[in-house]
Parts: C-alpha cells; sequence; structure tokens
C-alpha cells in the first residue's frame, strides 16, 4: 500500500514537472510569435510609411514638371526669337551703314527712316522679352502655391493675403491657348456640350492635359493644332490634333504611325492623374506627322 502511494506521489510530482515544462515551452513560443508578429507589424508600417513618401514624391514630381515645363518651355522659345529679332535687325543695321543709307538716303519723301526695320525688330524683341518675363513669373507664382500646399503655415491654416493662387481650372483654358498663340503656334479651339462647373480634381487635371499637348507642340515644331473639349453628360473628353511638318516628331524619337507615346515624365504622370479618377489618356503619333492626345475622365452624377 505504502508503494502504491509513493508511487503515485512520484508520478504526480512527474506530472506537475512535466506541465511546468509544457508551460514553459508554450510561453517561449508565445513570446517568440508576439516578438514576430511586432516585427512584421514594425515592417509594414515602414511599408505603408515609404508607400505614402514614394507617393507623394510623385505628386510633387508631377507638381513640378507641369509648372516649371510649360513656363520654361515658353520662356526659352521667346528668349530665342528676341535674340534672332535682335541679330537679324543689328545685320540689318550694319548693311545700311556700310552702303551709306543710313546717313544720306536715310530718310525718304514721306519722312521715313531707314531705321524703322530695326525699331520694329526692336520693338518685336521688346515683346518676346516681355513673353519671357511673364512666363517667369507665372512660374514662381505657382511655385510659390505649391510650396504653400507643401509647408502649411505652424497651425495647419493658410495664411490670408499670402498671394498663393489656386491650381489652375479650365476658365483659364483661353490665356493659355493665347499665350500659345503668340509664342507661334496656332490653336483651333472647338468646346461642345454644355460648359459646367467640375470637381476641382478634375478641372485640375483637365487644364494640365491640354497644356502639357499644347506645350509638347510647341516645343518639338507643330505647325498648327486643334483642340477639341467635349462635355457629355457622363464624360468630359479633351482631345489636341497636332500637325507636323514631318521632320521632328514630338514626344519622342521617330516610329510608327499609331504607335503609343508617353514615356516621358509629363505624359505619364497625366495618365497617373486621370487614372485616379477613372478616366484614361491615350497618346499617338499621327500618320504624316504630329500627334494626338485623348482623354476621357468619368464626371461625377449632378
Amino acid at each position: 500500500m505504502v508503494w502504491v502511494l509513493v508511487g503515485a506521489l512520484v508520478a504526480a510530482c512527474g506530472a506537475a514537472a512535466w506541465s511546468v515544462v509544457l508551460l514553459r515551452r508554450e510561453r517561449r513560443r508565445y513570446v517568440r510569435s508576439m516578438e514576430e508578429r511586432s516585427w512584421l507589424l514594425e515592417r509594414e508600417r515602414e511599408s505603408a510609411a515609404q508607400t505614402a513618401v514614394d507617393a507623394e514624391r510623385a505628386r510633387i514630381a508631377r507638381e513640378l514638371h507641369d509648372i516649371v515645363s510649360h513656363n520654361v518651355s515658353m520662356m526659352l522659345i521667346q528668349a530665342g526669337a528676341a535674340r534672332q529679332v535682335l541679330a537679324a535687325s543689328v545685320a540689318a543695321a550694319e548693311a545700311a551703314e556700310a552702303t551709306g543709307t543710313s546717313s544720306t538716303a536715310g530718310t525718304s519723301a514721306t519722312g521715313e527712316t531707314a531705321g524703322t526695320p530695326r525699331a520694329t525688330g526692336t520693338e518685336e524683341a521688346q515683346d518676346a522679352l516681355l513673353a519671357v518675363e511673364g512666363a517667369g513669373r507665372a512660374t514662381m507664382t505657382e511655385l510659390r502655391h505649391l510650396l504653400g500646399v507643401l509647408a502649411p503655415a505652424p497651425d495647419g491654416h493658410d495664411e490670408e493675403g499670402s498671394g498663393l493662387t489656386p491650381q489652375p481650372t479650365m476658365a483659364r483654358l483661353s490665356a493659355l491657348v493665347d499665350k500659345i498663340a503668340f509664342a507661334g503656334l496656332p490653336v483651333e479651339v472647338r468646346i461642345s456640350g454644355e460648359p459646367r462647373p467640375l470637381p476641382a480634381g478634375i478641372d485640375a487635371t483637365a487644364y494640365r492635359i491640354v497644356q502639357e499637348a499644347l506645350t509638347n507642340a510647341l516645343k518639338y515644331g507643330g505647325t498648327s493644332t486643334e483642340l477639341t473639349v467635349r462635355y457629355d453628360d457622363r464624360y468630359l473628353r479633351i482631345e489636341v490634333l497636332t500637325a507636323s511638318s514631318g521632320s521632328v516628331h514630338a514626344l519622342g524619337s521617330a516610329a510608327s504611325a499609331g504607335e503609343q507615346v508617353g514615356t516621358g515624365r509629363g505624359l505619364m504622370g497625366l495618365k497617373e492623374r486621370v487614372a485616379v479618377f477613372g478616366g484614361d489618356l491615350d497618346a499617338r503619333r499621327r500618320l504624316g506627322g504630329g500627334f494626338r492626345v485623348r482623354a476621357k475622365i468619368p464626371l461625377d452624377a449632378p
């Protein structure tokens, strides 16, 4: 009987000891599991933070491209035009002086002087330089707006009277077309449907599409451009058709007509912008030169 009790006691102690071992083992497993879960959560937080940073960097890059590329292209074109006009004016004046017309035959029966062409050339150069100045001011204004968005006031609110301008909208389309036409690219505008207020994001995106397409046409030697804006019940449709002399193709190196284009930062950024609203953007070269940009953006139900 005693041995039975002793055996039972030993078995109970062994079971208790084994239970303690199992509990410790399970605790270690639990601690390791919690550590792994904590590590995974930390990695997920870091990945989410990096994704947010990358998305913000991409957004800033798109904004900077849209702001700087258009206006700097305008400045370069106008500065080049001013240089050529001034060079031609100086050459004409030197030729007149060499033939002696500037001093002896400079005044005609009507009182006009041989220096008139030079004066006209100077006026054209001044107009071009004024356009450069205007484009520079527009760039600075939009950059200030972007910096104001990126670095708001310490209290989290925009300061009144800070001079920041809103994002460009389709209401500024006429001014954009006039600026492109002044730089030397005629634009024929067609608007169909009933223009109406657009959501802010769609409004700014539509303006940027037109701005990028017209800037590329101007930059790469387009000879004429047709802009069509159509307000449907469900969609905003934009199409920009640019004719070219055929010697220079916009948006990239030579390739077959109909090939999709859009490897540049500007068009890629616009495709991403349009995709945010569930729309699509397509850019292709046209047969015989030039290119076509076409966008379709869904509109909110009225």
